[in-house]
């Protein structure tokens, strides 16, 4: 299997204040690139609101971005890496991820998670203490919407009588459900480990999205606990696609220091400095062509059977440096269950 078919490569939604038009245009010719150089998805990331806590940039709306993708492209997938479940409404995600499934010819994949913003939960009637049953709430409506069913449904969150959409998909999208283990750092949002709800929603999909922050060695432990609970529950761990997002910016040079100035100053166009260099360094891809391959080897042999990349800039320049000098040398095991392309 040729390597770039396990790679994806995140649209640069990221937006500054002032940007013109000229970026809506850079999106349509970056999604037609990637389709060019063979690589097998477009993703796009999720933040309602300005995330100043962690990002210097805001965000496009994913759904709509990606159904201008959709039309910009004929062949490679489009993901979300992810979808904050909790602001949203299921009949309504329903029927636009269903339209994009659609307008698409089935290339969507749907990766999801409960987010960490509290400003989103609030501005969308909810609080951040009630994500995990929202976005639980919300898949039990909205999967069986997008399979074609009629549901009804009364929860604590989210009622329904007798609804259906259309269209009906001739299949559902994928669902990639992300989530678990992290670096811990005091600055972070979350609880650093892999907490059993998470794990039981993990369950529910065709896919996991490890999250960035995780150092390959908690990778590892993650996959073999969700391993193992794919066992107990009858599915099959060689169908299940292990998929993991990173940031990198690519500098053609020899020299770690020179590299490691020129990506912090990439990295802090789009990221804020809460969490310092450091952190940076030891969570997200940095350093030479040669160390940036060794630590995506680190991940395929914690498990990881597919990437999503993020750009750092809006160039398409640097998906070319990308298939010379980091696609072609990280090894796929191919008996490795998670070593296939989704």
């Amino acid at each position: 299997m040729d390597n770039v078919s396990r790679f994806g490569v995140f649209l640069p939604t990221y937006i500054w204040a002032d940007d013109g038009p000229e970026r809506a245009r850079n999106i349509v010719a970056f999604a037609r690139r990637v389709e060019e150089l063979g690589f097998d998805s477009l993703f796009v990331t999720d933040h309602l609101l300005s995330a100043t806590h962690f990002y210097s940039a805001s965000f496009l709306e994913p759904l709509s971005t990606l159904a201008v993708a959709a039309g910009a492209t004929e062949r490679v997938r489009l993901g979300t890496s992810v979808l904050v479940l909790p602001t949203r409404h299921p009949v309504v995600l329903a029927k636009e991820m269903s339209t994009l499934q659609y307008l698409s010819n089935n290339r969507f994949i749907l990766g999801v998670g409960v987010g960490w913003n509290q400003a989103e939960f609030v501005a969308t009637g909810g609080d951040k203490s009630q994500r995990g049953k929202r976005s639980d709430e919300l898949l039990d409506i909205a999967i069986p919407l997008m399979e074609g069913e009629t549901v009804t449904y009364h929860g604590k969150y989210f009622s329904v009588d007798e609804v259906s959409i259309e269209p009906r998909p001739t299949r559902r999208p994928e669902l990639w459900v992300g989530g678990g283990s992290q670096l811990a750092n005091d600055k972070s949002p979350d609880k650093p480990t892999l907490v059993p709800a998470v794990k039981r929603r993990i369950l529910r999909g065709e896919g996991w999205i490890p999250r960035p922050t995780c150092p390959p060695e908690e990778q590892a432990r993650d996959w073999a606990e969700i391993r193992e609970g794919l066992v107990a529950q009858g599915s099959d761990p060689g169908t299940f696609t292990v998929a993991h997002e990173n940031f990198m910016h690519f500098v053609d040079t020899a020299d770690p220091v020179e590299a490691r100035r020129q990506q912090h100053e990439a990295f802090l166009k789009v990221m804020s400095t809460t969490r310092g260099p450091e952190y940076l360094e030891s969570v997200y891809l940095f350093g030479t062509p040669e160390e940036m391959v060794a630590s995506l080897q680190a991940r395929v042999d914690a498990g990881i059977g597919y990437f999503m990349l993020h750009t750092m800039t809006p160039d398409v320049d640097q998906l070319d440096l990308w298939l010379r000098d980091i696609v072609p040398h990280v090894r796929f095991p191919e008996d490795s269950s998670t070593a296939r392309a989704a």
